[in-house]
């Protein structure tokens, strides 16, 4: 069995932050694929998920490659697009960013009581996050999600033989994320480009 922590090529730990809480992209986006690889402990169920959040990665990456030097930040590449009049890399960060928040809450949730199983956690996750954005077609599919979590046993022994190194693995991967998700959170909110 592989230690899923020890196997990452990128945690958001590890993800630089520049001046002005800049966060460089292609570390961010590497952290962010490592990520949705860790949604194959979840089950076959968070396919759509793992889809979404892979394709908004997709969609920052394209455009970052189009001028690394200049989309160097997640910040620099969303004002960037924005006083060129495009939104395609802008939404797209946004709903990763929102992706990534729903992830962080529910396996914060998770850690914070031993005693509540993944689907509870993740539950409660989808409702504080992403629930508002989505509509009646959306919904039914991360409900389904939710529900077929496994079991709180079974998916940390998939990311680890030893439950305790697992969850102070996950504390210093779970950190990162959510001041990387603050940070985004600050941003989208300060220059309302969370408004579409």
């Amino acid at each position: 069995m592989t230690d899923y922590f020890r196997t990452i090529k990128k945690s958001f730990a590890d993800v630089p932050i520049g001046e002005n809480d800049h966060i460089e992209v292609p570390p961010f986006l590497e952290a962010s694929e490592e990520l949705i690889r860790l949604f194959d402990s979840m089950g076959a169920s968070f396919g759509p998920v793992k889809s979404d959040l892979q394709g908004n990665v997709n969609k920052i990456r394209a455009k970052y490659l189009e001028n690394p030097t200049k989309y160097n930040t997640l910040q620099n590449l969303v004002i960037a697009e924005r006083a060129e009049g495009k939104k395609t890399a802008t939404e797209g960060l946004l709903w990763l960013k929102r992706g990534l928040e729903f992830t962080a809450t529910g396996l914060r949730r998770n850690l914070n009581d031993k005693n509540e199983e993944l689907n509870v956690s993740f539950q409660r996750a989808y409702e504080q996050t992403l629930s508002q954005y989505h509509n009646f077609l959306v919904k039914p599919v991360f409900s389904l999600a939710m529900k077929a979590c496994p079991y709180r046993k079974d998916f940390y022994a998939k990311l680890g033989s030893n439950t305790d190194e697992v969850y102070e693995a996950m504390l210093i991967w779970l950190g990162g994320l959510e001041r990387d998700v603050a940070i985004l959170n600050t941003f989208y909110t300060t220059n309302k480009y969370d408004k579409f």
